[in-house]
């Protein structure tokens, strides 16, 4: 079971929905970042969302660091971050253990681990499992923050309803979103959108979205021209995110339907440093990052537990039947994922910084 990511800088995700805990170790940071507790636990609330907007399944996620972090700082070692879960109701899923959940993962768990695997909550393939990506997500927005790289998302979309995209410079943005729990640039969009999931949530059914993540203070020359691109390493760890299926950078898709004197982004000078006019490529040109901002967009799925009858198989039976969902599920994710997504995005440029500069360059220690 593949449950690690990264080369220089690596996080291990362990646990199960249902089980004792969860968490993560985070592998190969830097010593010397400083821990803030307070901040550790913002992150973490971000990743719960409101009550009336998410999952009624509450639980207070506090990390509990048990290695690697001495005095406030990381100490070079392996960190071990474990969150309990204090509140499951293991027979909502009693039946989960044959019957295959449209959406969910189910089914393919019992064609990889032949039953053996644990179905409650969804076990190790459940959301809960982010809590750990987010609590190693923080140290590594700490470490970044520190160089002067920023990292934040918005809901670019959401039930249809569409957000503004970020301007060319999002730094001043970035800033306004870092404490907003429903992170929109237009809070008139945001209000429709939170009307829409909970519309969602009274029919028993969900809605998905599209994240937009912006990086500003990245330097150029990050990443491999082939096998290890950024676009490459950040489509990796983003698809391992649930819900997540679909990544583009900058303009994405967008960019078919351009001739290239519309595509290319021309350069010029600006501050004595070398800039793009515009930033269709999103801030890579050959899978390596040019300096200007990087621009990603995730789609995600409308969560796949609803309370709509839907049809199904029992697989250990060999016959269709029709179900309906119990437990506790939200009618969007996509606000809560805001959250895991600037982690993963966090972990792998922690680990792209790292091949290209060393270690100690999270440090801010530059040989």
């Amino acid at each position: 079971m593949k449950n690690s990511f990264g080369t220089s800088v690596a996080v291990t995700l362990f646990g199960e929905s249902h089980g004792e805990m969860i968490g993560a170790v985070l592998d190969g940071m830097a010593p010397g970042i400083p821990i803030d507790p307070a901040y550790l636990a913002h992150r973490m609330r971000l990743r719960q969302g409101a009550a009336a907007l998410s999952t009624s399944r509450r639980e207070p996620d506090a990390v509990r660091i048990v290695s690697g972090v001495r005095d406030g700082v990381t100490t070079g070692t392996p960190i071990t971050l474990l969150i309990e879960n204090t509140n499951t109701k293991s027979a909502d899923y009693g039946e989960m253990a044959t019957v295959a959940r449209p959406g969910h993962a189910d089914y393919t768990a019992f064609c990889k681990y032949h039953g053996y695997a644990d179905e409650r909550g969804g076990g190790h393939f459940s959301g809960r499992i982010t809590a750990g990506l987010v609590a190693a997500g923080a140290v590594a927005l700490t470490a970044l923050s520190r160089l002067g790289i920023r990292v934040g998302a918005h809901v670019a979309a959401c039930a249809g309803i569409t957000d503004r995209r970020f301007s060319p410079d999002p730094t001043c943005e970035l800033d306004a979103l870092a404490g907003r729990d429903f992170a929109v640039l237009d809070e008139g969009c945001g209000e429709r959108m939170k009307e829409a999931i909970l519309a969602a949530r009274e029919a028993g059914d969900s809605v998905g979205g599209i994240l937009e993540v912006a990086v500003t203070g990245l330097p150029g020359g990050v990443g491999e021209p082939w096998f290890d691109t950024v676009e490459g390493v950040l489509s990796h760890i983003l698809f391992s995110v649930p819900a997540v299926k679909g990544v583009e950078f900058g303009d994405g898709f967008a960019l078919a339907d351009m001739r290239g004197s519309e595509a290319n982004d021309p350069f010029g000078m600006e501050g004595g440093r070398v800039v793009t006019k515009t930033n269709r490529a999103g801030g890579i040109l050959g899978g390596i990052t040019s300096g200007m901002p990087l621009i990603i967009r995730c789609a995600i799925k409308p969560t796949p537990s609803i309370y709509k009858p839907q049809m199904t198989v029992d697989f250990a039976k060999g016959e269709e039947r029709e179900l309906t969902v119990r437990g506790r599920h939200d009618p969007a994710i996509v606000h809560r994922a805001r959250a895991v997504v600037e982690s993963a995005v966090a972990l792998a440029l922690c680990d792209l910084l790292a091949l290209r500069f060393g270690t100690d360059y999270l440090q801010g220690v530059q040989k």
